[in-house]
């Protein structure tokens, strides 16, 4: 796996190399601004890139913005946004264009151990997603009562988080104490719902039905 790093906190930035370098992972690049970042993509042509939101020169969501450009420019390239703020609007933009690669946003203070994070980063950068539930809730204060997902129950709702979360179907069951097979029903009736074609690969479908539900 081949990864770009943006993050202008130096020791963040360093320990963060380190960190994925001793876990054998290929780090081709660490920038500190969103043009290296840009540039360094461009170079390397990276797997995932791990993104810090507020980065020079206002430190408001230059790096996020920056993230949405390198996928616009790349649209395979898995995206994994760590920080400590949830920037709502290019949020939605990144999540909206994750048709190719995988996506997530973890917030820094919430990652409590580093194989969880490392977890996180391996499914994205397979094309899956991983998102935090504090940036879940947040994004969904925006999505509209009357919107395509009110065809669901409260319980595919739910089932539907925890996708969003990227939890696999075992743990969506431990989580909420489901079946194996009720939790496979729940998220088959999700797919249905929501118009996903069967056709399409069932991991293609979890990540549409995420996107689906992050986007109203």
């Amino acid at each position: 796996m081949r990864i770009v790093i943006a993050e202008d906190d130096a020791l963040l930035r360093e320990g963060l190399t380190l960190l994925l370098r001793n876990e054998g992972l290929d780090v081709a690049a660490a920038a500190d601004n969103p043009d290296d970042f840009l540039k360094a993509v461009a170079e390397h042509e990276p797997d995932i890139a791990v993104v810090d939101v507020r980065m020079p020169p206002t430190f408001t969501d230059e790096g996020l913005r920056a993230a949405v450009e390198a996928r616009r420019r790349h649209p395979k390239l898995a995206v994994l946004v760590l920080s400590a703020w949830v920037e709502q609007s290019y949020a939605h933009e990144l999540l909206a264009g994750a048709g190719g690669g995988g996506v997530g946003y973890l917030l820094k203070e919430r990652v409590g151990k580093v194989a969880d994070f490392l977890d996180s980063l391996h499914r994205v950068a397979n094309g899956g997603t991983a998102l935090d539930p504090e940036v879940v809730s947040q994004l969904l204060v925006r999505r509209k009562a009357d919107d395509a997902l009110s065809v669901l129950s409260p319980r595919e709702r739910e089932v539907l988080g925890l996708m969003a979360e990227g939890l696999s179907n075992a743990a969506i069951g431990e989580k909420l104490v489901l079946s194996a097979g009720a939790v496979h029903k729940h998220i088959g009736n999700v797919f249905l719902k929501l118009g996903l074609n069967s056709e399409d690969g069932a991991g293609d479908r979890r990540v549409q039905a995420v996107l689906a539900y992050l986007d109203h």
